[in-house]
């Protein structure tokens, strides 16, 4: 039983981040594609702030391998 329970918390871990993940990139995403129509030169800059939320993806990652490893 308490094996199965750790696996749900980091399978949450891992999806609620994800799913976290990919509702900020895609609203960074539409504005930074008008920014980029209108001033190509914020390419770089979108490039980074489409990189942000990456890092809640990652950190899920980190806190289900927690879960995991550490009982």
């Amino acid at each position: 039983m308490e094996a199965g329970l750790l696996a749900i918390g980091a399978g949450l871990a891992v999806g609620l981040a994800a799913i976290g993940t990919g509702l900020a990139q895609g609203r960074i995403g539409s504005a930074g594609a008008g920014a980029i129509a209108e001033k190509p030169e914020l390419t770089g800059t979108m490039i980074v702030l489409l990189a942000i939320p990456e890092t809640m993806s990652i950190l899920g990652f980190a806190v289900a391998a927690i879960i995991l490893l550490v009982k």
